[in-house]
């Protein structure tokens, strides 16, 4: 049971008791979760060293027994000492109070819920989460050092070590934030325009020229013959003000992350046409991002912030954290949004605008793993609307951006199984990608810039 004060205050902190009715709050429960399964790890790598061969470990587990073992073991090897060094992490934090940038959306629900929720806290991190206007201010702010990482869009960080859009930058992308999670969105006056090709002359806002948003846009409409830069206009507009533009007619709809396609329906000034997912099922969104150079130079802080941050997606993983979760990420210095609309975004059962109520839980999902094709495929879009130019040597540099081996070490730690390999085939509107062939695939399009 939460307990909260106006959810609209921005001075109110989350006060809510566990789960497991254990601990005074999340907080102290995932604490308390993440050191036992760090002293679990720890304790399982000391026996593998010392019984190297699986059948004598399972032999000697057997004649004495776990906890016998394990007090065996204490009077030979340092195991509180080892646990307290896991718990540190590789090394000390070059850095501990840090700034990082998110846009109120929840895509960025692992970033926004670790601060309310003690998960940089539990890696020794002061972190502030800032609220910014927009992701080019995430940009310009990042690029500038205001913010040590921000919640950026998938595609920006590389944009930003290509030089689309700004002066080239080596970007990292080591975690993808959520995936599915947007939707199109048309004004209320559309409801008989259910077929986009009678969208001609519509008006539609995305978050920023280089996000998922406006490449699944550009290839729905385009898949029903609609060139988007030619059959309708397609402007930038930042998600907390897309609600008020939708109801001042300044567009007839949008693609964008929720809550903002539920805010609208929530609103009565527009529908959920599709979900973002039945477009491409398991898309990336927002990623968490970074520079070379903070990776680098900073190498344990670094590990720390991923560190919560790939923890707290394991939590909102779980459908079952979702309701608790909305109600930690909705007050005011983080989404600013009636409880009921995140909730409807987590949980996946939700007023669709034309009078029905529809139940699809993953409408938003939380994988971290960024899968190096998703970066092929987001480059080769890049490509397709001519926002890079000449060769691309996109397995080079989305295996330089999008750093799968460190996602894959940190999501063992926090109990999540991650791949084998860092690349797959997949389907977008019936049509297969293969990321060894991505200059076939642009050039497969009938509408393109290229």
């Amino acid at each position: 049971m939460s307990i909260f004060g106006d959810p609209f205050d921005p001075k109110v902190r989350l006060v809510s008791a566990c789960a497991c009715g254990r601990h005074g709050s999340q907080a102290e429960h995932a604490a308390a979760e993440g050191e036992a399964l760090g002293n679990r790890m720890v304790e399982q790598a000391v026996m593998r060293a010392l019984f190297p061969q699986d059948e004598a470990r399972r032999r000697f587990l057997s004649a004495v027994g776990a906890g016998t073992a394990l007090s065996v073991i204490s009077t030979l090897f340092p195991l509180g000492a080892a646990k307290e060094a896991f718990a540190q992490g590789a090394g000390k934090l070059e850095k501990q109070k840090l700034k990082v940038g998110f846009i109120p959306i929840t895509c960025a629900t692992p970033i926004i819920m670790a601060h309310p929720m003690g998960f940089y806290a539990k890696q020794g991190l002061d972190v502030e989460v800032v609220k910014t206007a927009g992701w080019a201010v995430v940009r310009d702010k990042t690029l500038n050092k205001e913010y040590d990482a921000a919640h950026m869009l998938s595609p920006m960080p590389l944009a930003i070590t290509l030089g689309a859009g700004s002066n080239p930058v080596p970007y990292t992308m080591p975690a993808v934030e959520n995936i599915n999670g947007q939707a199109i969105t048309l004004a209320i006056k559309h409801k008989d325009k259910r077929d986009p090709k009678s969208w001609k002359g519509f008006k539609f806002a995305v978050p920023f020229d280089y996000s998922m948003h406006n490449y699944l846009l550009r290839y729905y409409v385009a898949e029903h013959g609609i060139d988007p830069d030619k059959d309708i206009q397609i402007r930038s507009v930042p998600p907390p003000e897309m609600v008020a533009n939708l109801r001042a007619d300044n567009i007839d709809g949008f693609l964008a992350p929720d809550p903002v396609n539920q805010r609208a329906v929530y609103d009565g000034v527009g529908f959920i046409h599709i979900l973002s997912k039945d477009i491409w099922e398991g898309h990336p969104c927002c990623a968490f991002a970074a520079s070379k150079e903070f990776v680098t130079s900073m190498p344990n802080t670094y590990r720390a912030l991923l560190k919560a941050i790939i923890d707290a997606t394991a939590i909102a993983r779980a459908p079952q954290n979702r309701k608790q979760i909305a109600e930690a990420i909705a007050p005011a210095n983080y989404l600013n949004q009636p409880v009921t609309v995140v909730e409807q975004v987590l949980t996946g059962t939700f007023a669709d605008g034309l009078g029905n109520v529809r139940n699809v839980p993953n409408r938003i999902d939380f994988d971290p793993f960024p899968w190096q094709s998703f970066a092929i495929w987001i480059l080769t879009q890049m490509k397709r609307w001519g926002q890079i130019k000449g060769d691309v040597d996109y397995q080079k540099v989305s295996r330089e951006v999008f750093l799968a081996t460190d996602a894959t070490r940190l999501m063992k730690e926090v109990g999540l199984t991650p791949p084998a390999t860092t690349s797959k085939s997949f389907t977008v509107m019936k049509k297969l990608f293969d990321p060894t062939k991505p200059e076939e695939y642009v050039k497969s399009f009938a509408i393109r810039r290229t």
